[in-house]
């Protein structure tokens, strides 16, 4: 298992519910698993054409398999956390770029997941 390529830094947050002090409940995140990995810009189908005409972009990602790698699941969020506003998004106070994982493929090659990512939508 080569890890030449795991250049970049992504974090996986999972879908969290906190009492917001007013009797409420306010949703959030909580950082579930950070690790190295590799982007692979998509390219080429339909439908990731017509996300880059509307602005998004569409990545593959790989990352090492492990037990908290394959428990990210569609409900999660992606962070790069070496790209994008380092004191976080509002009330977000997580660092990086946010990206919406669509699917995730941890089940193909045992080594590693796959995962894909979406930029530019609401997380």
């Amino acid at each position: 298992m080569k890890a030449g390529r795991l250049t970049e830094r992504v974090a996986f947050d999972a879908p969290a519910d906190a009492p917001d002090g007013f009797g409420g409940i306010e949703i959030g995140w909580d950082k579930h698993y950070e690790c190295a990995a590799q982007f692979i810009y998509s390219r080429g189908s339909e439908s990731v054409d017509a996300a880059r005409l509307q602005g998004r972009s569409i990545y593959k990602i790989k990352i090492r398999s492990c037990r908290a790698a394959r428990a990210i699941t569609t409900d999660f969020r992606m962070r790069d956390v070496r790209r994008g506003p380092q004191g976080g998004v509002g009330t977000d106070l997580l660092p990086g770029e946010r990206y919406q994982v669509r699917e995730v493929d941890a089940i193909t090659d045992r080594d590693w997941v796959y995962i894909v990512a979406e930029k530019g939508v609401a997380v």
